[in-house]
C-alpha cells in the first residue's frame, strides 16, 4: 500500500509514494508481460475464434488461481457487497477490456492495439479525483504528459496505414474499461486475497463471455495446431495468472496512477514483442517515443503526492 509519513501535530498525513527498486522491477515485468499478451493473443487468433479463445483462456486462468489462492489459505469474500465488486471488476477488466480487444485484433496490429491500450493511465488520471483524493503531484502529471507524448509520436506513426476504424473503436471502449477496473481495485475492498481476487473475477469474466461464444462461434472453427497450443498456455499462464496477480498487487503497492504509468511502456514492449515474433516493422520513431515514455514514468514515480492517501474503502 502507499506509505506515508507520521502526521505532524495538528496537520494531516500526506502521502508518501515507495521509490524502491521493487516497484519499479514489478512494473516494468508487469508491462512486458502485459504487452506480450497482444502478441500471443494474435498468433492463436490465426486459429482460433477470439471469444471462445477467450472464454476458454478465462476460465482456466482462473480456475488456476482460485487453486492457488486456496492452497495459500486464501478464502472467498463472505459479503454481496465484496462479491458484486468482484463481478464488477471482472466484467471491466476481462469481458469487457479484453474481449473487445481480442475482437478487434482480428482485424488489426498487436501492435496497435498495444499502443491504445497504453493510454489507460491518461484516464485513471482524469477520473482517479471523481473516486479519492489521491493525487500524484504537478510532477506526476508531467510524467503522465510526457508519456503520453511518446504513446502519440509512436501511434502517429503507425496509424497512416489502413487501420480498421470499428477495430480501434472496440479498443477504445475497451481500454476505458479498464480504467474503471483499474480504480476499482485501487478503492474497492474485494473481501479476499490476491489469488482469489484474481481466480474470481476472471471466472466472471469467462461466465459472462461464454454465452456470446457459443451463441456466435462454432468449435469446428477451432484449428489444433502447435503454435496455438503454445500461444494459449503462454498466454493463461503469464499474462493470465502471473501479470494479473502482479498489477493488483503494484496497483495495492503504489496506487492506481503510478501503477498505471506502467502501461506507458506497452507501446515499446508490444511493439517489439512483435516485431520478434510476427514481423511487425519497428522504427527509429518507435525507440524514441519508448524513450520519451521512459522518462515520463520516471517523473510520476518520483512525484509526490499532494493529498492525504485514502484506503481502499471497508464494508462496515
Amino acid at each position: 500500500m502507499t506509505s506515508s509519513q507520521p502526521a505532524a501535530a495538528g496537520k494531516p498525513a500526506v502521502a508518501r509514494p515507495p521509490r524502491d527498486a521493487a516497484a519499479l522491477a514489478m512494473g516494468v515485468a508487469f508491462a512486458l508481460m502485459w504487452s506480450s499478451a497482444f502478441t500471443s493473443a494474435k498468433i492463436a487468433l490465426a486459429d482460433a475464434p477470439p471469444l471462445l479463445l477467450l472464454t476458454a483462456r478465462f476460465l482456466l486462468s482462473g480456475l488456476i488461481a482460485v487453486a492457488i489462492g486456496l492452497a495459500l489459505g486464501q478464502r472467498p469474500p463472505r459479503r454481496a457487497a465484496q462479491w458484486g465488486r468482484l463481478v464488477l471488476l471482472g466484467l471491466c477488466q476481462n469481458s469487457v477490456y479484453l474481449g473487445l480487444f481480442f475482437i478487434a485484433m482480428t482485424t488489426i496490429p498487436a501492435g496497435l492495439a498495444a499502443i491504445i491500450a497504453s493510454a489507460m493511465p491518461l484516464l485513471v488520471a482524469a477520473f482517479g479525483p471523481l473516486v479519492s483524493p489521491e493525487r500524484i503531484g504537478a510532477g506526476g502529471l508531467a510524467g503522465l504528459l510526457l508519456g503520453f507524448g511518446g504513446v502519440v509520436a509512436i501511434m502517429a506513426d503507425r496509424l497512416g496505414g489502413n487501420a480498421d476504424p470499428l477495430g480501434i473503436g472496440l479498443c477504445l471502449i475497451g481500454v476505458t474499461a479498464l480504467a474503471a477496473a483499474t480504480l476499482l481495485v485501487r478503492h474497492g475492498n474485494m473481501g479476499t486475497g490476491l489469488f482469489m481476487m484474481v481466480g474470481l473475477q476472471m471466472l466472471v469474466g469467462g461466465a459472462a463471455l461464454a454465452p456470446f461464444a457459443f451463441a456466435g462461434e462454432r468449435f469446428d472453427q477451432i484449428v489444433p495446431t502447435w503454435s496455438l497450443a503454445a500461444a494459449f498456455a503462454y498466454t493463461t499462464l503469464v499474462p493470465g495468472v502471473i501479470a494479473t496477480w502482479l498489477w493488483f498487487a503494484l496497483i495495492g503497492r503504489i496506487g492506481a496512477a503510478r501503477a498505471s504509468a506502467f502501461h506507458f511502456l506497452n507501446p515499446g514492449f508490444g511493439v517489439a514483442v512483435a516485431w520478434l515474433l510476427l514481423a511487425e516493422p519497428i522504427g527509429l520513431i518507435d525507440v524514441l517515443g519508448v524513450a520519451v515514455v521512459a522518462a515520463g514514468i520516471l517523473l510520476v514515480q518520483l512525484s509526490r503526492a499532494g493529498a492525504a492517501a485514502r484506503p481502499p474503502a471497508q464494508d462496515q
